[in-house]
C-alpha cells in the first residue's frame, strides 16, 4: 500500500490543503481578501482560537482565576472577586463562545470561498480540454478521411494483374 492510502484522514487533509496552498487562483483569492483590515484580524483570531496555544492560555487562565476566587491565592488578591461557582468567569466564557463561534463560521465560509474558487478553476480547465478534444477529434476525423481517399486514389491507380501474370507466380504451374 502507498503512504496516501495508510495516511489517517487529517494528515491526507493537510496534504491536500499543503498541495493547494500555492495554487494561483487560491494566491490571488487570498490577496484579495486579505486587501481588508476585518479578514485579516479574523483569520488571525481563527488562527490562534485553532490552537493549541490558545487551549494552553486558557488552561492557565481559567486556573489562576479560581485559585484566586478560591482564596488559594488570597495571600495575593485577598477574597477574590468571583465567588464559586464563578458567575462572571461564565458570563466571560459565554460571550466568548459566541465570538469564538462567529469566528468559526467566518473560517469557514472562507473555506467555502477557497473551494468555490478552485472549484471555478476546474471548470475553465474543463472547458478548455472539452474545446481541446473537440479539437482533436475533428482532426483525428480529417485524417481519417484523408487516408480513405488517399487509399481509394491508390487502388483506383494501381494496375490489376491478369490472370495470366497470377497463373505464371504460382509454383509447380
Amino acid at each position: 500500500m502507498t503512504a496516501s492510502t495508510t495516511t489517517p484522514g487529517p494528515a491526507r487533509t493537510h496534504a491536500a490543503h499543503a498541495a493547494y496552498e500555492g495554487h494561483p487562483a487560491l494566491r490571488e483569492a487570498s490577496d484579495s481578501r486579505s486587501e481588508h483590515l476585518e479578514n485579516r484580524i479574523a483569520d488571525r483570531i481563527t488562527e490562534f482560537a485553532g490552537s493549541m496555544r490558545f487551549v494552553y492560555v486558557h488552561i492557565v487562565w481559567f486556573g489562576i482565576w479560581m485559585m484566586v476566587n478560591v482564596g488559594v491565592l488570597g495571600f495575593l488578591f485577598g477574597k477574590g472577586f468571583d465567588p464559586f461557582p464563578f458567575g462572571l468567569l461564565t458570563m466571560i466564557v459565554s460571550l466568548e463562545a459566541i465570538f469564538l463561534s462567529t469566528f468559526v463560521m467566518i473560517s469557514q465560509n472562507r473555506a467555502d470561498q477557497k473551494r468555490q474558487v478552485l472549484a471555478d478553476h476546474q471548470w475553465e480547465l474543463i472547458k478548455e480540454e472539452d474545446e481541446q478534444n473537440r479539437l482533436l477529434l475533428q482532426i483525428s476525423q480529417q485524417i481519417r478521411e484523408m487516408t480513405q481517399a488517399i487509399h481509394e486514389a491508390t487502388v483506383k491507380s494501381a494496375p490489376v494483374p491478369s490472370a495470366a501474370a497470377q497463373h505464371e507466380g504460382r509454383p509447380g504451374a
